[in-house]
């Protein structure tokens, strides 16, 4: 039925499409308003409401396809779902059924999109791209080859480097600029970066880093103020392994502005009479911010860390953008995807499931400390 609506709507005119498939997109939400809100209401009215319903509902799926088996096959349905409906309502539990129509929609979408993908790909891991059972073969391969383990190097470093440097970065900008008269011109700058895609970043620090051999116009903003004080241009992304941590610079570039967002909301809500009660006691601006400051924004700083912590191992844009051709730049997201490509299945789950494992302790602590600051609250 669905095949032959799409069928339909492809067939019409470019500009009557559009209204259609919004008059659709409205009849649904609608429907699933109905059932979630008025049809689990006690009530004649909603009584009667529920009858019309059960009634109009097939008559017009009759008459738009055609399918008489359709119409009988959803009235059926419809008719015992409403009546059910009809019978809880007076029993006064019409609540349960609109939790379950809630949830209902978010588990079925957790179940193929998260929960079946999750485990198809562990199993994949321990079986060739011909689909024979390898056993631990591809984590083998992944530990014994020396590229594979500059690669999990390479994650380590952005995972390690990136969230500390964004956060240090966004703190001190949070406190600093919140201080200054221009600060919401000063907080779009350093926001901004966000806006961009991480492609689009990349192709800006491809700019900076950009070299040409000696002698020639260097179009790279480094090597142009390399060369104005008379030095020689460096292919800068030629050199392990400072390559990967000149990769680095632009996830923190855009992360930045992230952190500092949210640390400064956070360092607004600390109460000020606690600040002024330090004050008071004789302590510096320093140990105030140590002291005081940080204990009063240590949830916000644990979900900037976690956030930019997963965004660091799951780099990939950056990557492909600018490192596939410099050596040593690899990281086990890039290399993943590379591997699937190539039609190397198992290898490739088999660094989705390592991958997995990297973000396990990061998701852990996050769920230990949510429960430790419900327990507090």
């Amino acid at each position: 039925m669905l095949k032959q609506f799409f069928d339909w709507v492809g067939n019409l005119p470019p500009l009557a499409q559009v209204p259609v498939v919004i008059a659709a997109f409205v009849a649904v939400v609608g429907l699933l308003l109905f059932f979630l809100e008025v049809a689990p209401r006690s009530g004649r009215g909603y009584s009667i409401l529920r009858v019309v319903v059960s009634i109009a509902v097939p008559a017009l799926v009759l008459f738009l396809f055609g399918s008489i088996w359709w119409a009988i096959a959803i009235a059926a349905v419809l008719g015992g779902a409403l009546f059910l409906m009809d019978y809880r309502s007076k029993q006064g539990k019409g609540y349960i059924l609109q939790l379950v129509g809630f949830l209902a929609p978010a588990v079925f979408l957790l179940l193929i999109g998260l929960v079946y993908p999750s485990i198809q790909t562990i199993f994949a891991a321990f079986y060739s791209s011909r689909g024979r059972f390898v056993g631990l073969e591809n984590f083998q391969w992944i530990f014994s080859q020396p590229d594979n383990l500059v690669t999990i190097r390479n994650t380590i470093i952005w995972v390690l480097v990136v969230p500390t440097v964004s956060t240090i970065a966004g703190l001190a900008y949070a406190v600093f600029i919140d201080r200054s008269r221009g600060e919401k011109f000063f907080k779009i700058l350093v926001f901004m970066p966000m806006a961009i895609s991480f492609v689009g970043a990349s192709i800006i620090w491809r700019f900076i880093y950009g070299y040409r051999e000696a002698g020639q116009s260097q179009y790279g903003i480094l090597n142009g103020i390399v060369t104005l004080f008379g030095g020689t241009p460096v292919n800068w992304l030629q050199q392990a392994p400072l390559n990967t941590f000149l990769l680095i610079v632009v996830l923190i570039w855009v992360q930045t502005g992230f952190a500092m967002v949210v640390l400064s909301a956070a360092i607004k809500g600390v109460p000020t009479e606690q600040i002024e009660a330090a004050e008071l006691d004789g302590t510096n601006a320093w140990q105030r911010f140590t002291n005081v400051t940080v204990p009063g924004i240590r949830s916000s700083l644990v979900v900037v860390l976690t956030t930019i912590s997963i965004a660091s191992l799951k780099v990939f844009d950056i990557v492909r953008t600018m490192g596939t051709a410099y050596p040593d730049t690899g990281v086990i997201a890039n290399d993943m995807i590379t591997l699937a490509q190539n039609f190397e299945t198992g290898r490739s789950a088999a660094f989705a499931v390592l991958l997995f494992v990297l973000v396990l302790p990061i998701v852990i602590y996050n769920a230990r400390i949510i429960k430790k600051q419900r327990e507090i609250r």
